[in-house]
């Protein structure tokens, strides 16, 4: 990563919308943003880590570092998508028992600007630890894109759908915005 530039951390997790992720990672690029990727250890099975790896020029991170590791460069910012229904209960309840959760936890704690666009169906959405769980993200800071108007709940048997490529935009307009 080049040194002063801004870093943005691509936090992806298990769902159809992960496998296109690559075209967030170009338009935080062109935006002047290095780019790491953090992925849930189910999500490594829907992105294609090698690509990513070169386009960002960053290992694909999915688990806590060896003490003989390197560090990551601190994100400066953080965009989460697609945000699965599991990840947005357990970062919600403070349960850090992956690396991207862990990620996640501090960076609330720490006032880094976090987005979210959550990807789950109506029938999940309407659940009552779901709907909690966003407005408590909500309540401490973290900008959910979800509900009317911007990133909708699918239907159940709509299968894998892709997110519009104005989502990612929307996402990275609102790290912007956070970020100052």
């Amino acid at each position: 990563m080049a040194e002063g530039r801004r870093v943005l951390y691509v936090i992806v997790c298990a769902a159809g919308p992960a496998r296109d992720v690559g075209e967030l990672v170009a338009l935080a690029r062109e935006r002047d943003w290095d780019v790491q990727i953090v992925a849930t250890p189910s999500a490594v099975d829907f992105i294609d880590v090698a690509a990513l790896e070169a386009r960002t020029g960053r290992p694909v991170l999915s688990r806590y570092r060896s003490p003989s590791e390197p560090r990551s460069p601190r994100a400066d910012a953080i965009i989460v998508a697609p945000a699965t229904y599991n990840t947005v209960n357990k970062w919600a309840g403070g349960i850090t028992d992956t690396y991207a959760l862990g990620v996640l936890a501090e960076a609330v704690g720490l006032g880094i600007p976090v987005v979210a666009l959550p990807f789950v169906n109506t029938a999940l959405a309407a659940r009552r630890p779901f709907r909690r769980s966003v407005e408590d993200l909500r309540e401490e800071g973290v900008r959910i894109i979800f509900g009317p108007g911007e990133l909708e709940p699918r239907d159940p048997e709509a299968g894998d759908e892709r997110v519009d490529v104005r989502l990612w935009r929307l996402a990275l307009d609102e790290v912007q915005r956070l970020y100052g």
